[in-house]
């Protein structure tokens, strides 16, 4: 990961990147007459407001903030002018740069360190012959007094936690199963200080979690399922939060084979759910904030083989209801049943489920946000919303209206594990929401969790998608 520095000072060697609402102090940053006319022109002539200049063993960057736009928009631009900066850095094999902000909002500086750390992440571990291709950025310093170490060292653990959920989620199933998975949230909980308890196949029977089980019939691989806790002694929450995440860690669709062509090159991803609720865990416990929050992770991959479960199967929940499965496709909703069943027993302030569920959330709403829904109260609600605001990980609610309920009705079961082919993003919302008895949110991240082509500072790939969000949620409670 890239280091993040607080500096008293700019050194006038290194590349620098100037933060301001205009060109008025050119004069302190010792630039040649050259670079500050040209500067000057580009900003009142062509009305520029991001100005880069390269003197080749240095980059010298302008950013013009209008500090009066909408604020999240505004931060949101500065993130992606640092993505850029970090392209144009690694092009020219630069090592480091510097950020001075003229404003007063330390913000800025935030948004623009956290934008050129995420883009400078690269998933080549698994390729050789990429020794030429590593980014050569290695370091950002940060000179804003506004600023603290507290600001820098948060900012640091959440883009840490994003990048290690963006690792998991481009891991394939031959080297990420059920069982890796789970154990990666084991080191994660000795490296951060959050306790890790895993349940093998034998207690999962013990359970009766008839969701995962039949998920798993198709597979060589044992299911598992992770339940992870961080509770400080001066946690201000009497009641805890509880993450949900879907971990299916490899997607055929099961015998209800994926119809579309390519639909199967990207469903190692279809466990980002679980990335980011045991990332969460991470930098919660590495930021020692004061929250006690549980994380729950059902893991499984879903295959044709063996004695698959079947359409028009009848599965027994752990809650001893009744699920008609016609469509083995729609398996996330199985597994996150039962944890969300499970999660009655902490009888939490909340629970906050992230899953990539349906690709009708995809189509609504693309890659550009959460599809959301439940029945948190107003108020979590909003906080959640101006988190999502503030990270650029926004949420779009969808109505929960009681009319999806009769989608899911069954002749010959509680309930039908599909619900036809309009509102599917809601109606999988609705299925899980039955096995509630607290304020819940659901996440579809299945949009943003996974882009196929580069998406500024989220890269290519995994996207570590929520991470952030909930950081930023729970360090704001």
């Amino acid at each position: 990961m890239t280091a993040i520095t607080k500096k008293n000072e700019i050194d006038t060697k290194h590349s620098l990147v100037i933060l301001c609402s205009d060109f008025k102090n050119k004069l302190n940053y010792n630039l040649t007459k050259d670079q500050i006319t040209y500067i000057s022109n580009e900003i009142k002539t062509n009305e520029k407001k991001f100005v880069c200049i390269n003197a080749l063993s240095r980059l010298i960057i302008l950013i013009l903030v209008d500090d009066k736009k909408n604020h999240y928009t505004t931060l949101e631009s500065i993130r992606k002018h640092g993505a850029t900066i970090t392209d144009t850095l690694n092009a020219n094999k630069l090592a480091s740069i510097q950020i001075t902000n003229e404003l007063s909002n330390p913000d800025y500086s935030l948004a623009l360190t956290e934008g050129l750390a995420l883009a400078n992440y690269q998933f080549i571990k698994h390729k050789p012959s990429a020794k030429k291709e590593k980014n050569t950025l290695a370091s950002i310093a940060v000179v804003d007094s506004k600023i603290t170490n507290t600001h820098l060292s948060n900012l640091s653990i959440a883009i840490d936690a994003t990048l290690k959920a963006r690792d998991l989620v481009n891991e394939p199933v031959n080297i990420l199963n059920a069982t890796d998975l789970a154990n990666a949230f084991k080191v994660m909980g000795k490296q951060a200080g959050f306790k890790v308890e895993v349940f093998g196949k034998s207690k999962i029977k013990q359970l009766k979690m008839g969701g995962l089980l039949a998920v798993n019939q198709g597979s060589v691989d044992e299911p598992t399922f992770s339940v992870m806790e961080y509770k400080p002694k001066n946690a201000k929450n009497k009641k805890p939060y509880v993450l949900v995440g879907k971990g299916v860690v490899y997607d055929t669709g099961g015998l209800s084979l994926k119809p579309t062509p390519n639909s199967m090159d990207l469903m190692k991803c279809d466990m980002a759910g679980s990335a980011a609720v045991g990332c969460t865990m991470y930098a919660i416990a590495k930021a020692k904030l004061n929250v006690h929050v549980i994380g729950l992770v059902p893991a499984t991959d879903n295959r044709p083989g063996f004695n698959a479960f079947a359409p028009g199967d009848i599965i027994t929940m752990m809650d001893g209801s009744t699920v008609e499965m016609l469509n083995s496709d729609a398996e996330g909703r199985m597994i996150l049943a039962d944890a969300l069943h499970f999660a009655k027993r902490y009888n939490p302030e909340m629970a906050i489920e992230l899953s990539t569920l349906t690709g009708a959330a995809a189509a609504a709403i693309g890659q550009y946000g959460i599809v959301s829904m439940g029945t948190a109260t107003d108020e979590q609600k909003t906080k959640l919303t101006v988190s999502g605001l503030r990270m650029h990980e926004r949420l779009a609610e969808f109505p929960f209206w009681d009319e999806y309920d009769e989608l899911l009705k069954s002749d010959i079961a509680d309930q039908k594990n599909l619900g036809g082919p309009y509102g599917g993003a809601i109606t999988a919302g609705k299925f899980l929401v039955k096995y509630t008895d607290y304020p819940y949110m659901h996440f579809d991240i299945a949009g943003p969790a996974f882009v196929t082509a580069k998406d500024s500072y989220r890269g290519k790939g995994g996207t570590g998608y929520g991470v952030r969000l909930l950081f930023d949620f729970f360090s704001n409670l």
